[in-house]
């Protein structure tokens, strides 16, 4: 893994994004602290660690220590979610609300000026390879409009599905960060050929 993350970082990715799962909040089991401890020296890229976990609170600071840069908990599983956000920050790392495809992004528009990054969810936590559900594009639409309403300081991002053919559209609609799985880390591609495809597309917005 430490070595697919050196790879990742030399073909041009700004994070490396790591999915934890404990199989009660969203089916399948992933990775814990010491998989993301083992990765830290393999890159110089921020460790990017999302917890689709039922008790978020137990594994902040364990991350944290294991080199963790940002670490983004799920709106979800938080029975207070700005008091995670402050251990989150306390604990030195930067701090994300994640949102499921089906929560309305006025459910946490109270906690929007303490973020340093929203996720919107384009799929249901658990398994690589879902397809998109586009619906998910206006709610990032929405978000990019109050971020920029606000003037709020925060990254947004989005994270299922994304691909070379999807990615110019997550981009117009309002995303800073493309959270990407199985379109880069796959068997028919090395990493630099998947995220070239990437940044080729993306290439295109800007002429």
């Amino acid at each position: 893994m430490g070595i697919a993350c050196a790879q990742a970082e030399k073909a041009g990715a700004d994070y490396i994004h790591v999915d934890v799962i404990d199989g009660q909040f969203a089916p399948n089991l992933t990775v814990g602290p010491g998989v993301v401890k083992d990765i830290r020296p393999h890159t110089k890229l921020p460790l990017d660690v999302h917890l689709m976990v039922v008790e978020p609170g137990e594994l902040i600071s364990p991350f944290v220590r294991s080199g963790a840069d940002i670490l983004t908990v799920h709106f979800e599983a938080c029975a207070n979610p700005l008091a995670l956000v402050n251990q989150i920050k306390n604990d030195g790392a930067r701090a994300g609300i994640a949102i499921n495809p089906d929560t309305p992004l006025e459910k946490i528009s109270l906690l929007l000026d303490k973020l340093d990054r929203l996720l919107i969810m384009s799929v249901f936590p658990g398994f690589a390879g879902q397809k998109m559900i586009k619906e998910t594009l206006l709610k990032l639409s929405e978000a990019r409009q109050t971020i920029d309403r606000l003037e709020l300081n925060l990254e947004l991002a989005i994270d299922g599905g994304i691909n070379p053919d999807n990615a110019c559209e997550t981009v117009n609609a309002g995303a800073d960060v493309l959270a990407v799985g199985s379109a880069a880390f796959n068997n028919s591609r090395t990493i630099e050929e998947s995220l070239s495809l990437f940044q080729d597309k993306l290439s295109l917005l800007s002429r």
